[in-house]
């Protein structure tokens, strides 16, 4: 590793294409309407990814997996229990466009959404 980069750890939001360009647009979200509901953005961690895609977005297509480093939210960042009694992160405030690291399309193939590769390697 060179000096003065460190690894982050990476979470991640699911946006659908609407969501995203708005973020894009105004620099600013409160999330889809479930987060509004709850009162944070939900995220999930790289081995939660593919399950929450499944569960919360199944035959969407059109979606992107916008990755945040967790270190960067602070503490507005909270770990909190929810399902299979994991650990999920939850933003208590608005997501910036500058908190996103990198964004990527996140295709539907054969029914299932296709997460880049190396995925769970980068995000540890």
């Amino acid at each position: 590793m060179r000096a003065g980069i460190t690894n982050a750890m990476l979470i991640f939001k699911i946006f659908r294409s609407d969501e995203w360009a708005q973020l894009r647009r105004d620099g600013t979200t409160t999330g889809a309407p479930i987060d509004v509901a709850d009162g944070y953005v939900h995220f999930s961690t790289a081995m939660q990814a593919a399950e929450t895609a499944a569960k919360h977005f199944n035959g969407v297509d059109g979606l992107f997996l916008v990755a945040v480093d967790a270190d960067a939210t602070g503490d507005t960042l909270k770990w909190e229990i929810s399902r299979n009694n994991d650990a999920f992160p939850h933003l208590y405030r608005e997501m910036t466009l500058q908190d996103v690291v990198w964004a990527q399309p996140l295709p539907l193939e054969n029914g299932a959404h296709v997460f880049p590769a190396g995925l769970e390697e980068a995000s540890s």
